[in-house]
């Protein structure tokens, strides 16, 4: 039995294993960086060691810090969570040389599984279906080109080492074909360390189904039936469902079969997930096996009512499978959304800052809230940028979706740009709705659910009067006289005397700027908004005390946060972020001609010479951020004056990157 376990890694994996590790009676240790040196992993567990600096390669990737952290406290066991050193055969072989305990399976599987082309070969032999495509070692560009080339456009190229997305491109022509290549293997170089490419025919609109496997050390397996994966972002997945809408049982079964053959061909021992893409006939085909506990395990958790955490921990321990393939059975239907800290609307750039506010749904037993942060915390350049994850059960998809629109209308975040609006669009979309998934969703749905322009409503405008009034009150209570704090020229009501003063202020929504005017005392705010969709005028009223605000009688939930001149208010559902404008800005300065970092991250590369003569959207320079490659393309045809910056330099969101002069139109 395992009766101390270090946890190798961060965030909300660290937090979901110390909760399983408390309710079996394991101690827990946790692992940090300077950066998270106060996260919520660090407070929960019952000790905690120091690795060092916040970059992974120098904290969280050092094996030989790890290690030394589990002898230093005593654990008997690490479980490496996912990402970081969970797939990492040099840190299973670590452990098994310093006698801990390996939560996951053999340094042998994880091996045969880390590199996608010798896995090919290997659900090859085992009869596992796979797409068409070239899985060899020779990785001259040429060769691979001509592979590309057999094939057939589109293809798709992929890290031999990679997941999540990470040095993966399509491709669908070959002008395109080297461009590409050299981008995804300067990705997976950066990633994985390793740029080694497989090349495959690109499925149109396929799904990504995936199975969850559990194999024990006396050589029985099962598989907890599957999840669909389809709607991704960036080949990342942002909504996972259990089980999957319209899978026929018979394509279940063949798909859960296939997956345990593929486990044992390895040798394989704990947690695994086999992932295929399955096409619009039916067809299935291997994509790779993942030698870990997947983000998604909740669902698979919530239909089955297993603890998967608890099974690894009884299986690293020796134990058998705590149930057999006849003894699990699904009840009812999953769903699991990522909260990211991003910008849907803006190519889904990733956001940093503190979080202000970190509020989410009541938790129960069809609600389940996975996180690492907590209001105050920091969102840092250095890892992922995901918040949290938010799991729903229902008796069936329809009612589990109702729960799921509902737990995100409760949940609010201030303080960045987060993706639970962009969420909301895409499962209240009527094809995903109705089950019509695949990886191509969001693209082939952008019009509806990554829509530009959003409109202000009245109850909308009412909530940021209610602000301004509440920011306006505050600020002359701190600047009355203590001498006489009962004069009603200090009461904070703006009272007058025989004289109803409308006040007025200037602020930036979505990217346009409005007038906001409100008379009167927040129990009777009487509100005007020539921008409102709806009604222009009404009145409003906060009880004292109360989250609730009463918009022309309509009682609605009212909440906001204020940080300098931010502001955002939380109103029926609804967040709205918005900029309070100061009273004059005074002469408009002529605008420059720079390009500035979209965010916090790292100079990957100059594309181009300081001088060069380039086109519109042609690429200039690469940066990476929360593990993802952003590239900065020319605004129009010009010239590139100047770089401010080199390959490898940390940058501010913000600074100027590159001096840029547009050509002049022609007449």
């Amino acid at each position: 039995m395992i009766r101390k376990l270090l946890i190798a890694n961060r965030g909300e994996i660290a937090c979901r294993i110390i909760r399983t590790a408390r309710r079996l009676g394991v101690a827990t240790v946790a692992v940090y960086s300077d950066a998270d040196a106060n996260a919520l992993h660090v407070q929960q567990a019952d000790e905690a060691v120091h690795l060092g600096p916040a970059p992974a390669r120098e904290s969280y990737l050092d094996i030989d810090k790890v290690i030394a952290a589990a002898k230093q406290t005593g654990a008997d066991a690490i479980h490496p969570g996912y990402g970081f050193l969970s797939e990492n055969a040099n840190f299973c072989r670590a452990c098994d040389k310093a006698g801990i305990i390996f939560v996951g399976p053999p340094a042998g599987a994880i091996d045969a599984m880390g590199s996608k082309s010798a896995a090919k070969r290997i659900m090859e032999e085992a009869k596992v279906p796979l797409v068409p495509g070239y899985h060899g070692q020779n990785q001259d560009p040429g060769i691979l080109e001509g592979h590309a080339n057999r094939i057939g456009y589109p293809v798709l190229l992929k890290a031999a080492a990679g997941g999540g997305g990470k040095g993966m491109r399509r491709v669908d022509k070959p002008a395109d074909f080297h461009n590409a290549l050299e981008a995804a293997k300067r990705e997976a170089q950066n990633a994985f360390s390793d740029d080694q490419m497989l090349i495959e025919r690109y499925v149109i609109n396929p799904r990504h189904v995936e199975i969850q496997v559990f194999c024990d050390k006396q050589g029985k397996g099962v598989y907890l039936f599957e999840r669909d994966c389809s709607v991704q972002r960036r080949h990342q997945k942002i909504v996972e469902e259990a089980p999957a809408p319209g899978l026929p049982a018979e394509t279940r079964k063949n798909m859960g079969e296939a997956a345990l053959r593929a486990a044992h061909a390895i040798g394989y021992v704990g947690a695994g997930t086999v992932e295929f893409l399955l096409d619009a006939s039916g067809a299935f085909y291997f994509m790779e096996m993942n030698t870990r506990l997947q983000v998604e395990h909740p669902v698979t958790e919530m239909i089955t009512g297993q603890d998967l955490v608890a099974w690894q921990l009884s299986i690293a321990a020796g134990d058998p499978l705590p149930l057999q393939q006849d003894d699990l059975h699904m009840i009812g239907h999953a769903f699991e959304v990522r909260i990211y800290a991003e910008d849907p609307d803006n190519d889904f750039l990733p956001s940093t800052g503190k979080l202000l506010r970190h509020r989410p749904p009541v938790e129960d037993k069809s609600v389940r809230v996975d996180t690492g942060v907590q209001t105050g915390d920091e969102i840092s350049v250095h890892y992922d940028p995901m918040i949290s994850k938010l799991i729903v059960h229902g008796r069936n998809r329809r009612e589990a979706l109702s729960k799921l629109d509902r737990a995100l209308q409760q949940y609010q975040i201030a303080g960045l740009r987060h993706n639970i609006e962009f969420l909301r669009r895409v499962i209240n979309h009527s094809a995903f709705a109705n089950g019509r998934v695949s990886t191509h969703f969001i693209e082939d749905h952008e019009q509806e659910i990554l829509q530009q322009e959003r409109q202000l409503r009245s109850q909308q405008c009412a909530a940021i009067a209610a602000f301004l009034h509440h920011s306006e009150t505050r600020a002359q209570h701190r600047t009355a006289p203590k001498t006489d704090p009962f004069s009603p020229w200090h009461s904070g009501n703006n009272w007058r005397n025989g004289l109803t003063v409308w006040r007025s202020q200037r602020v930036e929504v979505h990217g346009r700027e409005i007038e906001i005017r409100f008379s009167g005392s927040v129990e009777n705010l009487r509100w005007q908004c020539s921008a409102a969709l709806d009604a222009q005028a009404g009145t409003l009223s906060i009880p004292h005390g109360q989250n609730v605000a009463i918009v022309d009688g309509r009682r609605l939930s009212y909440s906001s946060v204020a940080s300098g001149n931010q502001g955002t208010v939380f109103i029926n559902g609804e967040q709205l972020d918005f900029r309070i404008l100061p009273a004059d800005i005074g002469e408009a300065s002529e605008a420059g001609h720079g390009l500035d970092a979209p965010m916090n991250g790292t100079i990957v590369a100059l594309l181009v010479e300081p001088g060069a003569t380039v086109e519109k959207d042609q690429p200039l320079l690469v940066m990476e951020a929360m593990k993802m490659e952003h590239t900065l393309r020319a605004p129009a045809n010009g010239t590139v004056s100047q770089f401010f910056c080199a390959a490898g330099e940390l940058v501010d969101g913000g600074t100027l990157l590159i001096d840029f002069a547009a050509k002049a139109a022609e007449a």
